[in-house]
């Protein structure tokens, strides 16, 4: 998502990461990697059992999760992923933000 981050901005979109690290090591990765986009530390687990994301212990934790929030607060899209590379190729939800975006041009007029 890094790569195609200004894809995802002139569509409007904000990708916020949750991770699962507390939050002195979430910084580290974060200064580490420079990511573009917003993130914050979720080792409580709060945020990821209010959503159902999925932690599998033989596959070296919590699974991939992904949701889609249109601009109303209403979930759109979700993929939890059964492994650590199983999430959403950039296009796929590029033409989801685009559909989503068209549907709420026509809703505004």
């Amino acid at each position: 998502m890094r790569e195609a981050y200004d894809a995802f901005r002139q569509r409007r979109a904000e990708i916020l990461v949750i991770g699962p690290e507390g939050p002195r090591r979430f910084k580290q990765v974060w200064d580490e990697q420079q990511y573009p986009f917003v993130g914050f530390a979720d080792y409580k687990h709060t945020v990821a059992d209010l959503y159902g994301q999925q932690v599998k212990l033989l596959k070296l934790g919590r699974m991939p999760a992904m949701l889609v929030v249109d601009r109303q607060g209403i979930i759109q899209f979700t993929h939890f992923g059964d492994d650590m590379a199983d999430i959403p190729k950039n296009d796929q939800v590029l033409a989801l933000l685009d559909r989503l975006n068209r549907l709420a041009e026509t809703q505004d007029t």
